[in-house]
């Protein structure tokens, strides 16, 4: 394949290039607080603009993320090209550390695009997702069908003019028919894709694995297309834990939604809460002081860690050990107890806010931590020894499910996934957000992108993250534990109690919602499972006009196919295992 070569790698530069090869049909360039250009073009340059951007010499090669905005509620649009829908796509390119968004404006009568699948495979999943949602169609593409939603479902739900709340909807009911009906809806038709029932006169098996099998890890369904143990192909079918939660982030305020963001990975905890506040406070200008930022990394990293050992136990039971997750679960215990003693609760703490955390860091919080930094380096050594270089582990794992970079970012997969092929890409040390500049530590890498290689990586993570804790231990900054900006929510509770005009703050804040200027933010961070960003659009509301949620296990999950063709279904068990993914970061 040609490419086309762009000396300067800046954006700006890139936006002339554009504009130079297409002319005309590259139609306005946008001014966001995205940190990337954002150009709107024509639908029917749309692939071309695609192909070109990732065959240049530094391509962008890595589709990150692909959705849709419902415009036609939407007040402030000063300057745009008028649209009734608006699809988004934004490329990464790992080479240039650099993104860039195309957006094409549709009207409510026309509401099809071409596919990109020919360019980016990974598109087939965002556009299934998008049609499913906003019911925009895809020429071209291979499957076009529901994949959040049951397939007999009516509507689309992230438009405006779908309910947002379950009192908007008539009683649900299911008969006896209904229920035949949803039941027979869930029937597999290989043919539908693109599968033989037989071959050589001989049949293959179709089965199902998940959705409530132990290794699918959650509510998730694949179907097997075998020849004995061989799995000639396969269909992962996900939605079963879809909650709709960009769709709740639409009736919630700014601060009310916080919650929500804990159970998208639902063992990343605070981890959650860091984009989103992050996207927020880019809206509402707010700057944090350095304490604020040295203890939410803290906070992040221990929920790494607590993310990762959860990982580790099951990620070994799924290759048949049984004694590691209870030895795995036994310091995760220990790892909550400095988060419950910190924030007050567990898994779910909600604990960041707008402009700093909830409280300041309680006495005796060193000795806390310090006691987890000091009990856990022995124990990650104990479990290598015991698990990583056991030979039945290495025998069932090296060289199994093994994909390189360039497949990798064929399917848009990040973090440690990622990193396992040998790409050394980190947000953190690529793009620092929260002072993570400040800090000293090391980006493990694999070699193989094998299954071995992505257990063993995050073993060597948990070493770094016990590394940055350390050094928030050692150098936790003074100051305040929230920002004093007119928008942090809730202010500091002492102020309340002293000034009439912060009670009045506190309460219009908490009981109806900050008001955020009309703009388009987004923050991505290095979640635990990969990368994790909140695309958020204000229109000078009290809560979010449209919040896009882009997480690292959906496009994770898409690639089980690539991987798993011409390999067996014990080695389909491992592959599951050391993908490290919950549902709930898939469906949303």
């Amino acid at each position: 394949m040609d490419t086309v070569s762009i000396s300067d790698t800046s954006g700006d530069n890139l936006v002339k290039a554009l504009k130079q090869t297409f002319g005309d049909r590259v139609l306005y360039e946008q001014s966001t607080y995205t940190g990337m250009p954002v150009v709107w073009v024509t639908r029917y340059a749309l692939t071309h603009l695609l192909d070109y951007l990732k065959r240049l010499t530094a391509p962008y090669d890595l589709l990150y993320d692909l959705s849709a905005i419902d415009e036609r509620l939407r007040t402030h649009r000063q300057g745009l090209p008028p649209a009734d829908f608006t699809v988004f796509y934004q490329l990464m390119s790992i080479t240039r550390n650099a993104d860039i968004m195309l957006k094409v404006a549709l009207s409510a009568d026309d509401l099809s695009v071409p596919t990109a699948v020919q360019v980016f495979p990974a598109a087939n999943w965002y556009e299934r997702e998008v049609w499913d949602m906003f019911g925009i169609s895809f020429a071209g593409h291979p499957h076009l069908t529901r994949i959040l939603m049951p397939p007999t479902w009516t509507g689309h739900p992230l438009r405006k003019d779908y309910p947002a709340r379950a009192t908007e909807f008539d009683p649900y009911t299911l008969t006896v028919e209904g229920q035949e009906t949803e039941q027979e809806a869930m029937r597999f038709e290989p043919e539908a894709w693109g599968m033989q029932r037989e071959r050589d006169g001989a049949e293959f098996m179709f089965l199902n694995l998940g959705p409530n099998h132990p290794s699918a890890h959650g509510a998730f369904r694949v179907v097997l297309q075998l020849d004995g143990e061989e799995i000639v192909d396969c269909v992962p079918d996900i939605g079963y834990h879809h909650r709709g939660a960009e769709k709740m982030a639409e009736r919630q305020s700014w601060h009310s939604f916080i919650p929500y963001t804990d159970r998208i990975d639902y063992t990343g905890g605070v981890m959650n809460n860091l984009p989103y506040v992050l996207a927020v406070e880019k809206l509402a200008g707010i700057k944090v002081p350095d304490r604020v930022k040295v203890i939410r990394v803290m906070m992040a990293e221990m929920f790494r860690i607590t993310s990762h050992l959860l990982f580790l136990g099951t990620y070994l039971q799924d290759l048949g050990a049984m004694s590691p997750v209870f030895y795995t679960f036994s310091d995760r215990q220990r790892g909550y107890a400095v988060i419950e003693g910190i924030t007050g609760f567990r898994m779910h703490p909600a604990w960041y806010r707008i402009g700093g955390v909830m409280q300041d860091l309680p006495h005796g919080w060193e000795k806390l931590v310090q006691g987890f930094l000091d009990w856990m380096p022995p124990r990650l050594r104990e479990y290598e020894r015991a698990m990583m270089e056991n030979a039945i582990v290495r025998n069932r794992t090296r060289h199994v499910a093994a994909f390189d970079t360039a497949e990798a970012l064929k399917w848009g997969i990040t973090g440690p996934n990622l990193r396992a092929t040998g790409c050394d890409f980190d947000l953190r040390k690529q793009r620092p957000y929260s002072g993570y500049d400040q800090f000293d530590f090391e980006v493990p890498l694999g070699h193989n992108g094998d299954v071995f290689d992505r257990g063993q990586l995050r073993i060597e993570e948990m070493r770094q993250s016990l590394r940055i804790i350390q050094q928030c231990v050692n150098h936790m900054p003074a100051g305040d534990y929230k920002a004093d900006h007119p928008l942090t929510t809730p202010p500091p509770r002492e102020r309340m109690l002293e000034h009439i005009e912060t009670l009045i703050t506190h309460f219009l804040q908490v009981s109806w919602g900050p008001v955020l200027k009309p703009q388009e933010s987004l923050q991505m961070v290095e979640a635990t499972k990969g990368i994790n960003s909140y695309y958020l659009t204000s229109d000078g509301n009290t809560m979010s006009y449209r919040t896009r949620i882009r997480t690292p296990s959906f496009p994770h999950l898409q690639q089980i196919p690539s991987v798993m063709r011409g390999g067996f279904v014990p080695d389909l068990i491992a592959h599951l295992g050391s993908i490290d993914f919950v549902m709930a970061d898939v469906d949303r």
